[in-house]
């Protein structure tokens, strides 16, 4: 799946996560608004995003859309 860019509207940051992503940590996570409408929990890599800011897509990795700051 790909998408193009989207409005964060909640994140966090994960420390305490499932085994699998025990070598990620920390993490961030965010629920975003996408631009072609809908909302999406997502990966955000670096730098942190706070609430508002604009994300643009960047990759799927096994059904993990992956966003990062734009």
């Amino acid at each position: 799946m790909s998408y193009s860019t989207a409005t964060v509207y909640t994140e966090t940051v994960v420390y305490s996560p499932p085994e699998q992503y025990a070598k990620d940590v920390p993490y961030q996570l965010a629920i975003v608004d996408l631009a072609e409408g809908g909302r999406l929990t997502a990966r955000i890599l670096g730098p942190h995003a706070e609430i508002g800011d604009r994300v643009e897509f960047v990759e799927d990795r096994g059904g993990v859309a992956y966003f990062k700051k734009a």
